[in-house]
């Protein structure tokens, strides 16, 4: 069972989860109450490639490689950032490299056609987030799995909410998924319900704010 658990804790980490939501709303039917460019399941296939490349190299790859030198580099104890201490630095990152992406997709958006809101939001609320909790982490190890099982969670709650039809059976799959996660969390002994419950609350509700106001 321990293996299981350590298993979901790093397919479902905090960098991977916000991706696995991205490529649920660009390839998952849908249709927006309101018009087409505002849907992301109908921009074409090559702009959903360019779309997950920058997502995948400023929120996977590039803060992955970066704690790992960290690690390396004796500047933290772990990969898996067990203390406070550990984490605050990578927590700045996070907010750097969410910052970089939201800033470089305006950036394109001005050289080329409408992009829908889903595209900026997703990145600042990781950017929110972040900058959020490198303050609360001063007070209380938060749970950083369980805050971004929330973002997934607030991303497609929201999106949802703006779409005239949509598969319910996605909301479904992000909630038991975001279950597992802080449930391995809790079971692995890495956090207390506190620190579960306040990440996952506070990352479902500061994106889903974010998100459906954007």
């Amino acid at each position: 069972m321990e293996v299981l658990a350590k298993i979901i804790s790093w397919v479902f980490n905090p960098l991977t989860l916000p991706i696995y939501a991205l490529l649920l709303v660009m390839y998952v039917p849908s249709d927006h109450q309101f018009f087409e460019p505002y849907c992301i399941y109908l921009i074409p296939q090559a702009s959903k490639i360019a779309i997950l490349k920058m997502f995948i190299f400023f929120g996977v790859a590039a803060p992955g490689a970066v704690f790992y030198w960290m690690y390396k580099s004796k500047v933290i104890d772990s990969i898996e950032m067990n203390t406070q201490k550990e984490r605050q630095v990578p927590i700045v990152f996070m907010f750097i490299f969410c910052a970089m992406l939201y800033s470089l997709i305006l950036y394109f958006s001005g050289k080329t056609s409408i992009l829908p809101q889903y595209i900026f939001s997703l990145p600042l609320s990781g950017a929110i987030v972040s900058g959020i909790f490198f303050f609360l982490n001063k007070w209380k190890k938060i749970s950083l799995h369980a805050a971004s099982s929330g973002i997934m969670v607030g991303f497609i709650l929201a999106f949802i909410l703006h779409h005239s039809h949509y598969q319910m059976w996605v909301l479904a799959i992000v909630f038991l998924v975001s279950g597992a996660v802080m449930s391995v969390r809790l079971y692995l002994k890495k956090h207390t319900l506190n620190e579960v419950v306040i990440g996952w609350c506070l990352g479902t509700f500061i994106t889903f704010v974010t998100v459906f106001f954007y």
